[in-house]
């Protein structure tokens, strides 16, 4: 068993990236106090837990319960709503409808980086994670809400997500502790919880008085119905919208959050992903016709993603006792799988620290264990956002990069913050400067 608590008080993340790679990959009961987790993080195991076996590992327990809070009972969970959500919200994620809607992404991303003239022409910095989330939210809410989201409700809810994702961190810490006795940030917690509910119930509430035929994902909602041919409830169907926001706003903003950072660190990757960029799309803006040529604009976000998922960490409770890599596990007990440990694994990543987008580049012949790399989950819960991602997050790289010059001002390094997204533990800021002739022009 690994006494783990100290270093994971330091750093959750690296903290078991580093058990991972001390045990090679096999299974390790973690001792934290009074709990004792495994973690699991070999691709076999994890394969085994995320697909091949998933039914005996739920989304449930005390590391979920704090979940439950934001996310209620819907993709998030597991369960008879789980797959209700799921059956209803799948077909709204698929490649098929997802390129029915990028021309429309597009026209979001342009529309929204254009604002971004004002702090190009008075040098202004700027919060890189706010601004992300922002350009994400103005995207989403019009997939997901079919602009019955306000612009400035919108924007409001970002820094409620993101006292969520601060504060959930303490009680993924400290699962025993009864929810009778408060831990740090519970309390804003419930704030920002109820924040969010003040803006997405009353959007709801009118959908469901007023339903339409529209294509947007609150609309189908509001038509759609459980097992029994009974109507959602305004519960379900706000769940299923905070969880799909979730999925599709906050994995993509913090990605290219991390993004901006590694351009930094490695400006012979930043020239070729410009190179390619200004090639390809030129002045812009970046349009679905050009990402099947940004194919190293892909390779960089790829291993963004890889060096850090946005979900560090996947909790399952198994429910029947089971045996994973040759370690018994008795019913009851907490998994850890983490993506970002398994992707910086030696046996499977060589120098898995560096940041080398040339690890996807499409080599004829090349094999990779689908589970050593998974940054959206896998088996029947992997992520629905996946596919929107591959979509908007290239859209609104390229679009900014055609328009500005993007620097970060901020002095390294840049670890990571205690948070149940993986996001800087500082404030990254972005400074802009006009890339086109005649935008330098006008502002002179």
């Amino acid at each position: 068993m690994h006494r783990a608590l100290p270093a994971l008080l330091r750093g959750p993340a690296v903290a078991l990236a580093g058990i991972a790679r001390e045990s090679g990959g096999e299974v390790v009961r973690l001792g934290l106090g009074p709990f004792r987790p495994y973690l699991v993080s070999h691709p076999d195991h994890v394969q085994q837990v995320m697909r091949l076996e998933w039914t005996n590992y739920q989304r449930m327990g005390m590391f979920w319960r704090p979940l439950e809070r934001l996310f209620g009972h819907s993709i998030m969970g597991d369960g008879e709503q789980w797959s209700i959500s799921r059956k209803i919200l799948q077909p709204m994620f698929t490649t098929r409808y997802i390129a029915t809607i990028a021309e429309e992404v597009s026209r979001r991303v342009a529309a929204r980086i254009e604002e971004w003239d004002d702090h190009a022409r008075t040098g202004r910095n700027f919060d890189a994670a706010t601004e992300m989330s922002t350009i994400l939210t103005y995207i989403v809410n019009r997939v997901l809400f079919g602009d019955k989201l306000d612009r400035k409700d919108g924007e409001d809810i970002i820094p409620a997500f993101d006292t969520v994702a601060n504060s959930l961190v303490y009680r993924f810490l400290m699962p025993f502790m009864p929810y009778t006795v408060r831990v740090p940030r519970d309390r804003a917690l419930e704030k920002a919880v109820q924040r969010i509910d003040d803006v997405v119930y009353p959007i709801v509430r009118r959908a469901m008085d007023h339903p339409d035929d529209s294509t947007d994902v609150i609309s189908m909602l509001c038509r759609s119905t459980d097992d029994n041919g009974d109507p959602l409830t305004a519960k379900q169907i706000r769940d299923a919208l905070v969880s799909v926001y979730a999925a599709s706003s906050e994995t993509t903003a913090m990605v290219i959050t991390w993004l901006w950072l590694l351009l930094k660190e490695h400006p012979q990757v930043e020239a070729r992903l410009q190179a390619e960029i200004d090639e390809v799309v030129g002045d812009g803006p970046a349009r679905p016709e050009h990402l099947p040529r940004l194919a190293y604009t892909r390779m960089v976000l790829l291993e963004t993603l890889r060096m850090y998922p946005a979900g560090w960490l996947l909790p399952r409770q198994v429910m029947e006792d089971a045996e994973v890599g040759g370690v018994r596990i008795r019913r009851g007990s907490t998994v850890f799988i983490c993506p970002y440990a398994t992707q910086r694994l030696d046996g499977f990543w060589e120098r898995p620290d560096e940041f080398d987008p040339e690890r996807f580049a499409p080599v004829e012949g090349e094999r990779r264990h689908r589970y050593s790399y998974f940054p959206f989950g896998g088996g029947p819960h992997k992520c629905l956002g996946e596919h929107l991602f591959y979509v908007e997050a290239p859209l609104v790289v390229a679009s900014i990069l055609s328009r500005y010059r993007v620097s970060v001002p901020t002095p390294g390094p840049y670890p990571m913050g205690w948070a149940a997204s993986l996001r800087p533990k500082q404030k990254v800021m972005l400074k802009v400067a006009f890339a086109g002739r005649d935008r330098v022009g006008a502002a002179r």
